[in-house]
């Protein structure tokens, strides 16, 4: 029932308000920026773009150094992949936010938590439905295309 102010009573909230819909955003842009950074690193490393640099020591590949350096390469190229479809993901969750649709589940159509959002942004699932994706059975439980 709305009251009144407009206000809702006794009804359960069916999406976000602008102002958390901005505190997300930000969340997301953050995000955009740093993932964008990081895939202009993993490129240039698979690319042997500045072949005699520092880049592939720094710590983010550290892991790589020891002894796989001929599979670094086709490593750093699948890490930059995965990294451009985060970054479509974060785009996407973007555009949900202008649509005002952010922050719905798509399978049960309920708000996805404030927690999960700001650690995972552009979920497009609440925890329930991503439980119910991945029941006994279910080898993909660690599949997290979907969130």
């Amino acid at each position: 029932m709305a009251n009144d102010n407009g206000n809702d009573t006794g009804r359960e909230k069916t999406r976000y308000s602008d102002q958390e819909l901005e505190e997300f955003r930000q969340i997301i842009l953050d995000k955009l920026e740093k993932a964008q950074h990081d895939l202009e690193l993993l490129t240039e490393a698979y690319t042997g773009k500045d072949e005699h640099g520092t880049n592939d020591t720094s710590p983010t590949f550290k892991v790589l150094e020891e002894g796989y350096q001929v599979l670094s390469k086709e490593e750093n190229s699948r890490l930059a992949a995965r990294q451009q479809r985060f970054i479509k993901n974060l785009e996407n969750a973007l555009i949900r936010i202008e649509n005002k649709t952010y922050g719905i589940c798509r399978v049960t159509g309920k708000l996805i938590a404030k927690e999960r959002l700001r650690l995972v942004p552009h979920a497009t699932l609440s925890i329930e439905a991503k439980l119910n994706q991945n029941k006994p059975g279910n080898q993909a439980s660690y599949n997290t295309k979907n969130q």
